[in-house]
Parts: structure tokens; C-alpha cells; sequence
């Protein structure tokens, strides 16, 4: 599995000539506006913003490690990194074997896009080929309440499903409202958002080995601290369109 490390930022340590302590944050790069790999071949997007603030105000040094999202929470447990930053909602099922964080980001609407003017019934959907990025909460919520009757279609990342809807391989993809939303808005009118808006998930935070309180304490203050001071809001308006707020 290809992985690499890219230096997010030095930061701000409390103590003259103190170390600071090196943490190292998975992300799937692959999910815009997210995590993506910009233009420059950089690691770039929200989280990317959020973890180097969340960072600096920890007093932490932090590095972004780069995994494919099917593999994200084994190789946290694992040790290849020491918390997830990626999109990841919290749901009891990823609690099973991880923490998270304090919720940087409200729960967020899951949607379905199509083609422009596709006539699909959302309300009783049959004969449907549904795509979805797998090891997510949609292909499991596609899993347990779509496939009857239906085909699912699993990639490895999401910007693979927008392809192949794009490209007429699959009839709907089903993914989070803020992913889907610009890939339509791009689509100079050839895809749609269609059906009902689903909450099938918690909020994002960050993940973390179960054993791992110092930092999920040194992170939950840290994200506190960017909400009462209004910078988390300010920072979620960079990157959305229409964007959530604490």
C-alpha cells in the first residue's frame, strides 16, 4: 500500500527551547474538499488547514500521512499514525475499536447525485446500480436498506463513483452532501442532486487509539478553544460552499 509523509508545518511551542512532540496524522488525500492532493502535488484541503491549527494550539509538531480510507482505522490501531483526520463521521460501529475527538464538524446530510434529468422513484427504488466509497457509512446504509433489488457498486475512493456516474456506469452515487455538492456544481449541468437528504451518521472528529487520552485531551481542547473563539466557523466557510457552523 502506497503511503508517504509530508511535513505539515513547525509549530508553536509554549517553553523556550522545548520540544515539541511529533504527531503524525492519517488522511486519505482523496476526498475534496477535505483532503485532496492539490495541483502542486501537495497535501491541501480543510482538514489539512484544521490539523495544523489544532496542532499549533497544542503545542504539538505535526506530520500528514497519507492512507487509503479502506485501510484508515486498522492502521491507526496499528500504529502507522495517531489519529485520523479524513472526513471520518463518528458512528457506535467505529467506536467499537477507536475514540474520537470532540466533533469538528456538524453531522452532515447524505445525498444521492445522479444525471441531469434522470427519472429514478427514491421512494421505491429497484433495478438501481448504486455506487458508493466503500468501508463507509453509505455502503453500509446502502448495504442493509438498498440492496434488494438493487446492484451496489464499491470503489476505493469517491472521486472513482463520481467517474463512473459521469460516465454512465452507475445510475446514483450516494455520499456525503459536502463532497457530492461541488462535484455537481463542476459538472457544468450534467449531474444532479436527486432524492431525500439522509443523516446517516454523527459529526467529524478525529479518531484515535482507545488508549490514546493525553492527546484526544490536548486535541478536544484544542478544537474547544477554535470554536469559542469563532475560528472554526471562519475556517469551515473557507472550504464549503454551503457550509455547516458550530
Amino acid at each position: 500500500m502506497r503511503k508517504y509523509l509530508i511535513a505539515a508545518a513547525v509549530l508553536a511551542v509554549f517553553t523556550a527551547g522545548a520540544n515539541a512532540q511529533t504527531v503524525r496524522l492519517g488522511t486519505e488525500g482523496a476526498y475534496a474538499p477535505w483532503n485532496f492532493i492539490n495541483e502542486a502535488g501537495d497535501i491541501d484541503g480543510f482538514e489539512i488547514d484544521l490539523g495544523t491549527e489544532l496542532c499549533s494550539r497544542a503545542g504539538l509538531e505535526c506530520e500528514f500521512v497519507i492512507n487509503e480510507w479502506d485501510s484508515i482505522i486498522p492502521n491507526l490501531i496499528a500504529g502507522n499514525y495517531d489519529a485520523i483526520i479524513a472526513g471520518m463521521s463518528v458512528t457506535d460501529e467505529r467506536m467499537k475499536s477507536i475514540d474520537f475527538s470532540g466533533e469538528y464538524y456538524p453531522p452532515d446530510a447524505s445525498v444521492y447525485a445522479m444525471a441531469a434529468g434522470a427519472e429514478i422513484d427514491f421512494e421505491n427504488m429497484s433495478g438501481i446500480r448504486i455506487g458508493v466509497q466503500g468501508a463507509t457509512i453509505h455502503a453500509d446504509y446502502a448495504a442493509a436498506n438498498l440492496a434488494d433489488g438493487n446492484t451496489i457498486v464499491s470503489y476505493e475512493t469517491a472521486d472513482q463513483s463520481t467517474a463512473d456516474l459521469a460516465a454512465g456506469n452507475v445510475d446514483v452515487v450516494l455520499a456525503d452532501g459536502s463532497f457530492l455538492e461541488p462535484v455537481v456544481a463542476g459538472s457544468n449541468g450534467a449531474l444532479e442532486i436527486g432524492g431525500p437528504n439522509l443523516m446517516i451518521g454523527g459529526g467529524v472528529a478525529l479518531g484515535l487509539r482507545q488508549d490514546d487520552d493525553e492527546l484526544e485531551a490536548k486535541f478536544n481542547a484544542a478544537i474547544a478553544s477554535m470554536k469559542a473563539d469563532g475560528s472554526l466557523n471562519e475556517l469551515i466557510a473557507k472550504w464549503f460552499d454551503d457550509p455547516a457552523s458550530f
